[in-house]
């Protein structure tokens, strides 16, 4: 009997342990070399670890289990030889993937779901047999388990109001249920994460108003022809991180961090994206900001959100950052105090857009308005330095032209 001891793998420097979120293969299956056997998630990233050797799988550890990097995850026995009807990657000629044999009144419309498809679905309370697939061959896909909804149970609509009904309402027929669910290790991270920023930084933050009829009117006479020549929108995104760090460029202070009795000062713009995906918050870098035009700012966006929402994010990607911004209006916030994404010393928060009225020349009018906030670390920054910096971008937003031409 010969046997591989397959490991937990080095990921990256900053990651010491993972969690064994989900099994690929059985207990006791024949599996190929580099077939993907489990999913690891770290405090990042969900990877998939592939198999070292061909043979039966022995498991070692459970789901949900925490491993350092090092232990053991599995076995694989080589001295058992590969099942006749196993189909193997060279064998397979006009399929990709084997269809497991199931009765048609048990298989999902769209198909069998796929791993990571399957897990996001476990965790929603999805149904596979009601969600339609769009991938090859029908399969169910990471993406239409992300935009399945649970089904909720059917119930007879009783409209009947006698004595009877009335007391079985009155009878504790309610739902008294509780469950426990493990923290994910990115949530847990978060969490550790958010306490540590509160608890080591003097935390303050400061608010204005920006009225951003001028952006609107910029958006509405030129958007047809930037998407003509760049082929992407011009979007608020993309404006707000361009004005943020222009800002960060002529008050150097924002943009630097503490390291013990240092002042760390960073002369590029590395700007943190806040997004929101089915596992928790990331808030991946767009790297030298200061350099990049707009529609280079909306394709970078527009990626970095495309991978984190597909757990396709790299360790590389989710690295750095100077200065974060989070955009809580998108889900109809008005007004926040958003928490610092350390070793960072600021976040801007952006908000909902209103028609609310305005006085202008003596005169009340309806202007497009939005609440920014500024969140700093006072030993580092201080209030007028925070202040100075959130009129800064107002001013800009302001007047978007000031914004283009580099004025």
């Amino acid at each position: 009997m010969s046997v591989v001891e397959m490991k937990v793998p080095t990921i990256g420097e900053s990651i010491t342990e993972v969690t064994l979120s989900q099994w690929l293969k059985g207990d006791g299956d024949y599996v190929n070399l580099d077939e993907p056997i489990c999913e690891f998630e770290s405090d990042k990233a969900t990877l998939e670890f592939p198999s070292e050797a061909a043979g039966k799988l022995i498991y070692v550890a459970a789901e949900g289990d925490d491993l350092e990097i090092g232990a053991v995850v599995a076995k694989i026995d080589t001295s058992v030889s590969a099942p006749a009807d196993a189909a193997t990657p060279a064998a397979m000629t006009e399929t990709t993937e084997a269809a497991p044999k199931v009765s048609n009144d048990s298989v999902a419309p769209g198909g069998h779901p796929s791993p990571a498809a399957a897990k996001i679905m476990r965790e929603k309370g999805v149904d596979a047999s009601t969600v339609s697939g769009t991938g090859k061959d029908g399969r169910i896909t990471k993406a239409d388990a992300m935009a399945a909804t649970p089904q909720q149970k059917s119930t007879e609509s009783n409209t009947d109001s006698t004595p009877a009904a009335k007391s079985a309402v009155n009878s504790g027929s309610f739902s008294r249920e509780q469950r426990r669910e493990k923290l994910s290790r990115m949530r847990r991270t978060i969490a550790s994460r958010l306490v540590s920023a509160k608890n080591d930084s003097a935390m303050l933050t400061t608010f204005n108003e920006v009225d951003l009829s001028q952006i609107k009117a910029l958006r509405k006479t030129y958007q047809e022809k930037f998407i003509e020549k760049h082929g992407i929108k011009l979007g608020y995104m993309s404006l707000f991180t361009k004005a943020c760090a222009t800002a960060l460029m002529e008050m150097p202070m924002v943009n630097a961090y503490l390291d013990g009795d240092h002042v760390i000062y960073n002369d590029f713009a590395d700007i943190s994206i806040a997004i929101s995906t089915p596992t928790g918050l990331v808030v991946p870098p767009v790297k030298n900001c200061e350099s990049l035009g707009f529609a280079e700012i909306e394709y970078a966006i527009k990626e970095l959100a495309g991978k984190a929402r597909e757990g396709k994010l790299s360790l590389d990607e989710m690295k750095g950052g100077t200065f974060t911004i989070t955009n809580g209006g998108i889900f109809g916030s008005m007004l926040s105090t958003p928490i610092l994404n350390k070793p960072q010393s600021a976040i801007l928060g952006m908000h909902n857009i209103i028609e609310r009225p305005i006085v202008v020349n003596g005169e009340i009018v309806a202007r497009p308005m939005m609440y920014v906030a500024l969140s700093y670390d006072h030993r580092i920054i201080d209030g007028s330095t925070s202040v100075t910096f959130l009129v800064r971008v107002k001013e800009l937003l302001e007047d978007p032209m000031t914004l283009m031409m580099g004025i």
